[in-house]
């Protein structure tokens, strides 16, 4: 139900749709299903105005403003947040001059006082048109030395443990109540 992806409702014309089912309440010739048919809107959902148009009158049917949340960051704080990230990562004490997620959230809850998981960090950064980026040098702390590239298993050999099944012989003989044994699906087979 709602919208597809990326589109977005427009609280205007639905607010115009809904001022507009007052006045055909107002007429009070056509029933709820006439209604719904005019503004291509189910009964139920002109019974619902209906109600509210009753129990609040027209203001009840006014647009209700922006939908969701309320962000915890206006829009004021938003953009210290950014002039505080282009400062850097090293004033807060860190050695990597790389921003991560796990890093703006702490930024967020020492400057501003609001808990933000480090997952939902990457949604203020993309309102702030931040985007992912990779260091462009080596790392610091990087062995040359041991810089061979890795195997996913050592040469020739796969791993043990999902190399084959082991067969092995029954211990005890079967139960004659279960019915007969299966063959041994290694023994020779004699005609």
């Amino acid at each position: 139900m709602g919208n597809p992806r990326g589109v977005r409702r427009d609280f205007d014309s639905l607010e115009k749709r809904r001022l507009a089912a007052i006045e055909l309440f107002q007429e009070g010739q056509l029933n709820n299903s006439e209604i719904g048919r005019r503004l291509k809107v189910c009964n139920q959902t002109v019974s619902r105005w209906r109600k509210q148009f009753g129990e609040g009158g027209r203001e009840a049917l006014r647009k209700a403003g922006r939908a969701g949340r309320k962000p915890l960051l206006s829009t004021a704080n938003q953009q210290r947040l950014a002039g505080l990230l282009k400062k850097g990562p090293e004033r807060l004490g860190y050695e990597t001059p790389l921003w991560t997620c796990w890093r703006v959230a702490h930024l967020i809850e020492e400057e501003f006082g609001v808990c933000y998981h480090s997952g939902h960090v990457w949604k203020i950064l993309r309102r702030l048109n931040w985007s992912v980026q990779r260091p462009a040098g080596r790392a610091l702390e990087r062995n040359e030395a041991a810089g061979r590239p890795l195997k996913k298993s050592p040469h020739g050999r796969a791993h043990d443990c999902l190399h084959r099944r082991k067969w092995t012989k029954p211990t005890a003989p079967p139960l004659p109540h279960l019915g007969s044994p299966r063959p041994d699906p290694r023994a020779p087979i004699s005609l």
